[in-house]
């Protein structure tokens, strides 16, 4: 029998490397823009067409390479950073595995120019999936100029299940944000399909982060600064009243990466506790200093995943950073609405003490003071027009003989509004309890679902639109959900730089925060994604309608509330919300009846 065990080919091995290294566009972006970093560029420019399928161009103005260099970098296991074992525990750089420029050219076509600033010309070299095809000199500036075309070319199923460009994009967008904020010393712009996305000029930490996330996070950032032994904490974190329930931006960076830390995150959380609404995320953007050799970087390929020394004492310094920021925020003399500071003057002015006034015929022992306690009215607590609970007339069961849920005719029905929060009404075998919230997402949910399939929205014009701005990120789902929201009822016009004028809305919610709401709708569609059109408009319709539904306390009108119920029986599905949760309960006579039984003892 022959042997059956051999040597994998450069070209295959390259491949299956790739698999590990460049999942999609956006594991090109990351390596090719961290090698610029590590290059000591002051300016990184990003060029992207169709999401990065066709083409991710990064040019900066870094040290560059020479001849040998150049052609050495598309080497497997080639890197300028590691000589020996130990220094995989004092890294400073971004990249050092050696096989991210290999990875790429084993499934793309790459043209690489590059020129050291020492030299007078400069290199041009060209790799079609792991081939050399060309390598000249060239007359180019300094620095480095990597074009990647038609990533996958060579592997049409990796390439099939590539996302839609929208998601694509997004992804891409995540990873060069992560590295803008880390390095706001470096300038940095981006383009995608001629479309200038960012221009981020070299910049102080706190502008670099409001040209990132956009400008209305600039009045709720509080600086967060601690030095100890063990770590150096910097950066910014946002005020409690800025916390959301999704699309918080959260950042830690060590020592120049970014890096996810569920534990530190935890701490973070810890800190903010008493200060923000359950379920609500804080903004923060931390950023670490420690000492290279207590730290692990390379346990996770895409290496965000960080391992510590002494987890636990950090936890502990980071939480108390953080409550400390929350305490006392620094006050920006600058700021509008900065506090104002008495002005000292040389003129002398004339000074009046306070006065104090006094009663001049009181006398504390005397009994004609005595504490009159206060009468409460509690016919007015307990009686009958108590907020608590509202009845409306009794009558016939609201279910039939087979307890199904047929149409109601008002006001014929037996309903029970109890504290604003519960509907109440009789079933033949029992009482059912409906959450009325969650009964009028449900109901909003369906009419949103049908206004989309029947593309039949109906718009209220405004007389004065209102402007509202999406970060880059939010505007790259936009194109995937124009549509869905012009069936809803919103009218939308594009006015550049990723802003637009809200020219109409649904018709019922001329009261409401539109721009809070379509900010909350594109933040859950960022979530859920836009590869599957029936799931976006889920999302659309759910996240509105859980804006919309009525809130707990205020008692509805008697055939507002029957309406209502009766509108959720006509549903498909009346007994859960659209994200899972019970709308109604049923208590049985059984169970009313073991109530009132008479133990004996």
């Amino acid at each position: 029998m022959s042997d059956i065990i051999h040597l994998l080919s450069d070209s295959i091995a390259n491949q299956i490397a790739a698999g590990e290294v460049i999942q999609r566009p956006a594991s090109v972006v990351k390596e090719l823009v961290e090698n610029a970093v590590d290059a000591e560029a002051s300016h990184i420019e990003i060029i992207l067409k169709d999401a990065g399928r066709t083409l991710i161009q990064v040019i900066d103005d870094g040290k560059g390479m020479s001849e040998t260099d150049a052609r050495m970098s598309f080497e497997r296991h080639a890197t300028s950073k590691i000589h020996s074992a130990t220094d995989l525990f004092s890294l400073h750089t971004m990249g050092f595995r050696g096989e991210a420029l290999a990875s790429i050219a084993a499934v793309a076509q790459v043209e690489l120019k590059t020129r050291r600033k020492e030299d007078e010309m400069g290199t041009m070299i060209w790799i079609v999936a792991s081939q050399l095809e060309k390598q000249e000199a060239a007359a180019v500036a300094q620095g480095s100029n990597f074009a990647v075309k038609n990533l996958f070319f060579n592997i049409p199923a990796r390439r099939k299940f590539l996302k839609s460009n929208e998601t694509e994009l997004k992804n891409i967008l995540i990873e060069f944000e992560r590295i803008a904020l880390a390095y706001p010393s470096i300038s940095f712009s981006l383009r995608h399909n001629d479309t200038e996305l960012f221009s981020l000029p070299i910049s102080g930490l706190k502008q670099r982060i409001i040209h990132v996330v956009g400008k209305k996070i600039a009045q709720s950032l509080l600086p967060i600064h601690v030095h100890t032994s063990l770590i150096h904490i910097s950066g910014f974190i946002g005020t409690p009243d800025s916390s959301k329930k999704r699309g918080a931006s959260q950042y830690f960076f060590v020592n120049g990466r970014y890096m996810r830390h569920a534990y530190f995150h935890r701490a973070v959380l810890l800190a903010f506790e008493p200060f923000i609404p359950a379920g609500d995320q804080p903004n923060y953007f931390i950023y670490l200093e420690v000492d290279p050799s207590s730290i692990d970087v390379n346990i996770h390929p895409t290496k965000t995943e960080i391992k510590f020394e002494n987890e636990q004492t950090l936890f502990q310094v980071i939480s108390s950073a953080v409550k400390e920021s929350i305490a006392v925020p620094e006050i920006e003399f600058d700021r509008e609405g900065a506090i104002d500071m008495p002005v000292y003057t040389s003129q002398k002015e004339p000074v009046e003490p306070p006065r104090i006034q006094l009663q001049a015929g009181y006398n504390p022992f005397k009994e004609t003071h005595s504490y009159e306690r206060p009468k409460m009215d509690w016919e007015q607590l307990y009686g009958k027009k108590s907020s608590e609970v509202h009845r409306a007339p009794a009558s016939e069961s609201l279910f039939t003989e087979e307890e199904t849920f047929p149409e109601i005719h008002p006001p014929q029905t037996n309903l029970l509004q109890y504290k604003g929060r519960y509907w109440i009404t009789s079933i033949k075998s029992g009482l059912t309890i409906i959450d009325r919230r969650r009964a009028h997402i449900r109901i909003l949910f369906d009419e949103y679902m049908q206004k989309i399939g029947q593309r039949q929205g109906v718009s209220q014009k405004l007389i004065f639109p209102e402007i509202i701005s999406f970060t880059p990120q939010e505007a790259t789902v936009l194109p995937c959900i124009l549509d869905d929201l012009a069936f809803i009822g919103f009218d939308l016009a594009n006015l550049g730089g990723n802003s637009y004028a809200i020219n109409g809305i649904p018709a019922g919610m001329e009261n409401a925060d539109i721009v809070e709401i379509l900010q909350d709708m594109v933040s859950k569609v960022l979530e859920t994604g836009c590869e599957i059109k029936e799931e976006v408009a889920e999302s659309l319709a759910l996240a509105l309608a859980k804006k919309m539904a009525l809130s707990a306390g205020k008692i509805l009108p008697e055939e507002e509330a029957i309406a209502l119920v009766a509108k959720l029986f006509s549903s498909s599905s009346p007994n859960y919300t659209p994200d899972g949760k019970l709308i109604l309960s049923i208590l049985s006579d059984e169970e009313i009846e073991k109530r009132f039984v008479l133990k004996k003892t």
